[in-house]
């Protein structure tokens, strides 16, 4: 090789076969608004809790249970959708788990009983670590190798 294919080499992102850079700032792009979202959601309720314990009539302590069980079972998720990604694609089981925990965001919200509203968090967890995990996975799949850092 000569010094001008080196240097180009250098500088150029080095990219596995069949992505490019545009794909490579959408699946970026993408990730970082389903991370916003699925943030929002979980700050709104931490937020609101005490609202919520109201509005269900219980104490603050028992309302408390939703975010732990949230985050508790991120782990689940992440499994079982690394599993369904591995055999169906990064890219639909993404978005599957952004409509999933989307449409357990708005359910939330309607919940008759303190019982259903934590049942909503527990699945909203498992999609929350499904999508983290999936979505961590795409974007290093996606992006050149020196973006992997920041990325």
């Amino acid at each position: 090789m000569d010094n001008t294919t080196d240097a180009c080499a250098a500088r150029s992102p080095q990219m596995l076969p069949g992505h490019d850079v545009a794909t490579a700032r959408h699946v970026v792009v993408a990730s970082l608004l389903a991370w916003m979202l699925d943030a929002c959601d979980f700050f709104i309720v931490l937020f609101t809790l005490d609202d919520v314990a109201r509005s269900f009539g219980v104490s603050l302590e028992s309302v408390l249970l939703a975010p732990t069980l949230t985050l508790l079972t991120r782990p689940i998720g992440a499994f079982i959708c690394g599993r369904a990604a591995d055999r169906y694609g990064r890219k639909p089981v993404m978005i599957t788990t952004i409509i999933v925990y989307s449409v357990i965001e708005v359910l939330s919200a309607f919940a008759p009983t303190l019982a259903t509203f934590l049942f909503l968090r527990t699945l909203f967890g498992i999609a929350l670590g499904g999508e983290w995990g999936v979505g961590t996975s795409l974007i290093m799949e996606s992006v050149p190798v020196s973006w992997r850092g920041m990325a």
